[in-house]
């Protein structure tokens, strides 16, 4: 007989609750999501490195007295560390890259009581759409396993929406927390810039671009951990402005009457897909009846010269980041090492200049300008999160030799999420939506630089109006 068969009824404050009121064990909880993970996982490969043993010793050691403590959670291999386990950023040149220390990311999570129990996929450096690195093969959307997890948090996305765990982390450096979010049928938010510390190795991820947090089922559970994890840690270069009060204390705080804008058309070149204008326009009417104002309007930014941006800043960190990898394993990088793409982009990143390098820090903050006063006419952003539903799997090609029309296809699938990376404000996915063949469509909603307890207050709103976490896919445990 299972182990705790309502395991995945619950949420991660759920699942706390519980374990905190002695109506069953934190080893039981962990015991039923090691056999989810053990009978959803081949089906899926969302969990490519299974810490189980870790996970047993942290319960044998005594868990700290956390407010999570006892719930089951999935680090993504991409940069973050945790001592004793690997870090292979979905890349073979990092097959053997064993951690010797805790991120500081890491460090929190531990000390609010979290079990880390595994690893899940990414594709190589967290630079496709899609998960489907060579390293590890390809993560399948649980909704049809014929199509995209997206990426780069999609094997993190994948194990919640299956239900594995409540809820696991995931990074965003140009939608790679709302992306899979999308497809899965999941919250997802992205951060204010440095909301959460990338440290101790790191002062920022992808000079900027980039944040962590997770991927959840409730609003709640996303609340709940950024309160746990956010602030700056010591030397630390920059941080947002700290929140008035607790994120959690957000969920179910009235709103007020918000000012929403709404657009389908940030960038001209993208072609969107009617069930996702569909989706939008369903969204607008949703907080019309909300009571909330709602206009066309969107900022003004330089759509291309963002894309420019974001392939010399990706291209210098995708370099830097193999050129350490060199010196620590002592050799260059061969054939076979790295995929095609990841290849010629870092080359590309080493051939760029410091003046092409400066210039797109200028573009990036330029742009953080325009959203700053848009932002100050209007509280939320709606539009879709991607131009369209899940793609099939194969869809974003690694191994090619186009850079070029790698980066049109990658560009043409997220035009709404990047401009959020490069203005540092926050951003969410809130599964409102699906499509007549069953596919989940993500819609997103932006808010001004460090204003996430707004989109908290709304997310609630919408959950409570239009539920979701009940929306299971047909690979699902329960």
């Amino acid at each position: 007989m299972a182990v705790f068969p309502e395991y995945d009824q619950y949420d991660a404050v759920g699942l706390a609750e519980l374990i905190a009121g002695q109506e069953i064990s934190a080893r039981e909880v962990l015991e039923a999501a090691i056999g989810r993970v053990e009978a959803l996982n081949p089906a899926v490969n969302a969990v490519i490195h299974p810490m189980f043993d870790h996970a047993e010793a942290a319960l044998a050691d005594g868990l700290p007295d956390g407010p999570l403590a006892g719930v089951p959670y999935l680090l993504k291999d991409l940069y973050i560390l945790c001592r004793g386990a690997p870090t292979r950023n979905g890349s073979r040149f990092f097959a053997d890259h064993v951690a010797d220390h805790d991120s500081t990311l890491t460090e929190r999570l531990k000390a609010a009581g979290l079990v880390i129990l595994g690893k899940t996929n990414t594709p190589e450096f967290g630079i496709s759409a899609a998960t489907e690195p060579v390293a590890h093969g390809p993560t399948r959307n649980p909704w049809d396993p014929a199509r995209s997890a997206g990426g780069s948090s999609g094997g993190a996305a994948v194990a919640v929406a299956s239900g594995m765990v409540p809820a696991a982390h995931a990074t965003d450096g140009g939608g790679s927390i709302r992306i899979p979010a999308s497809c899965c049928g999941l919250f997802g938010l992205k951060l204010t810039r440095a909301r959460n510390p990338a440290g101790p190795d790191i002062g920022e991820g992808w000079s900027g671009l980039a944040s962590g947090h997770a991927v959840t089922r409730t609003v709640r559970d996303s609340a709940a951990l950024l309160d746990v994890t956010h602030g700056p840690a010591t030397g630390d270069p920059y941080h947002p402005p700290p929140p008035a009060r607790p994120f959690l204390e957000e969920v179910g705080a009235d709103p007020g009457r918000l000012r929403i804008a709404v657009t389908t058309d940030l960038d001209p070149r993208a072609e969107i897909d009617p069930v996702c204008v569909a989706a939008v326009e369903d969204a607008a009417r949703l907080c019309e009846g909300l009571g909330h104002t709602v206009e066309d309007a969107a900022p003004s930014y330089d759509a291309a010269a963002m894309r420019w941006a974001f392939h010399i800043i990706v291209g210098g960190n995708l370099h830097n980041a193999l050129a350490l990898r060199e010196q620590a394993v002592g050799r260059e990088r061969r054939d076979g090492d790295v995929e095609r793409i990841t290849d010629i982009w870092a080359d590309e990143g080493a051939s760029a200049s410091a003046g092409d390098y400066a210039r797109a820090i200028q573009v990036v903050h330029a742009i953080g300008r325009s959203f700053g006063r848009f932002f100050e006419r209007y509280d939320i952003l709606l539009s879709p999160t991607l131009a369209g539903p899940p793609v099939p799997l194969g869809s974003f090609d690694m191994m090619g030799d186009d850079l070029s029309r790698y980066n049109e296809v990658l560009m043409a699938h997220i035009p709404f999420t990047p401009p959020f990376n490069a203005a540092g404000c926050p951003a969410m996915s809130v599964p409102l939506a699906w499509s007549e063949d069953g596919l989940p469509v993500g819609v997103q909603f932006g808010a001004g630089f460090g204003h996430e307890a707004v989109l908290f207050r709304l997310a609630a709103q919408l959950e409570a109006a239009r539920p979701w976490r009940d929306r299971r896919p047909p690979v699902a445990g329960g």
